[in-house]
């Protein structure tokens, strides 16, 4: 006698705990994948700008003007916005009259403080990618086992057990593992990309932190100016 056993109908004759499973699994593989999306695209946004303000930072625009259109505009760059903190920072311990190292020391702290609450914000939602990436697989697993813990519960008050009545029952609890792995995979494959892509913007902003800290130190010895010809000098 043939049975139809398409994925559809797997699906819709397996026990309610694995219909719940598998349902909570497809659940999370969408909001997995509108993750993954949107990292996509946010990590690509946060590449442009950062390219876009080191090149203006590098243009030979004086610090002051530079920390000026800062203020009148906050920066949409990660980069921009540790630039202005740092700048910020500076400037108040520089009108204190504090000693260069004092004000060098300041300056690091507020950058790397900034630098901390960006790499936060770039880093959001990737630990949801590894809970499911590492959490799913485990979760279909339960659910074959209670779908075929259900079919043998079934099947023991047949006389006469064949492969033709175990195998859907069989069938049915194996769908909950394919989903888990639907939704573990690409979670596991985005998590690691993901996760390379935040390390070479933590260290790019980590290299622009140690640069624009030398020419601060380069510039502390000179007197606030209304002008200038370069990136190292007010």
């Amino acid at each position: 006698m043939n049975q139809d056993l398409s994925i559809l109908t797997l699906v819709t004759q397996a026990s309610l705990v694995v219909q719940l499973v598998m349902a909570g699994l497809l659940i999370v593989s969408l909001v997995s994948w509108t993750v993954i999306f949107g990292k996509v695209i946010g990590l690509r946004r946060i590449r442009s700008l950062n390219e876009g303000f080191e090149r203006e930072f590098w243009s030979g625009r004086s610090l002051q003007d530079l920390y000026q259109a800062a203020g009148t505009q906050p920066p949409a760059a990660p980069m921009g916005r540790i630039f202005a903190s740092g700048m910020r920072e500076f400037m108040k311990l520089r009108e204190r009259r504090l000693d260069v190292g004092a004000q060098l020391d300041g300056a690091r702290r507020a950058m790397r403080a900034s630098f901390q609450r960006e790499l936060d914000t770039i880093e959001s939602h990737l630990s949801f990618l590894g809970s499911v990436a590492s959490v799913s697989p485990y979760v279909g697993l339960f659910g074959t086992v209670w779908g075929i813990m259900h079919a043998f519960v079934g099947l023991s008050n047949l006389q006469q057990v064949t492969l033709a009545t175990v195998a859907p029952g069989i069938a049915e609890a194996l769908v909950a593992t394919a989903i888990g792995l639907f939704a573990a995979i690409p979670a596991v494959i985005a998590y690691n990309r993901f996760s390379r892509d935040i390390d070479r913007v933590a260290i790019q902003l980590e290299t622009f932190i140690e640069e624009f800290s030398n020419i601060l130190q380069r510039s502390a010895a000179q007197p606030v100016a209304s002008s200038g010809s370069g990136s190292g000098v007010f």
